[in-house]
């Protein structure tokens, strides 16, 4: 890792070209649901299959990989993100590492997950 000069400022994790990885301030605020079908809006997820049963385990880390990826919006995670569910989830999620690299630098709790 290169180190900072005075004048330099700190580049924000991406988690894709071009698009800083948007973190939630605290885990407590993502009330996101745990059960049932839940359909991502097309900003989240392209595809025409957007629906997710969040019993399926798949699904629920799929659903999860595509909020955390794409969401521009705090908003997003906390509708559609459960804090105690992703924290259970962590280790299992296939995220790029800019999102995980800034999602574990802002809550310590998931690097221990």
């Amino acid at each position: 890792m290169q180190a900072l000069s005075p004048t330099s400022t700190p580049v924000a994790p991406l988690a894709r070209p071009g698009r800083p990885a948007v973190v939630a301030r605290t885990l407590a605020e993502l009330t996101g649901p745990t059960r049932g079908i839940v359909e991502l809006p097309v900003r989240l997820m392209w595809s025409s299959e957007r629906v997710f049963d969040l019993g399926d385990p798949d699904d629920l880390l799929w659903m999860y990989e595509n909020v955390l990826r794409e969401t521009t919006r705090t908003d997003d995670l906390r509708a559609l993100i459960n804090g105690r569910t992703l924290r259970r989830v962590w280790r299992r999620l296939n995220l790029p590492r800019g999102v995980r690299v800034a999602w574990e630098s802002r809550h310590r709790a998931l690097r221990t997950a």
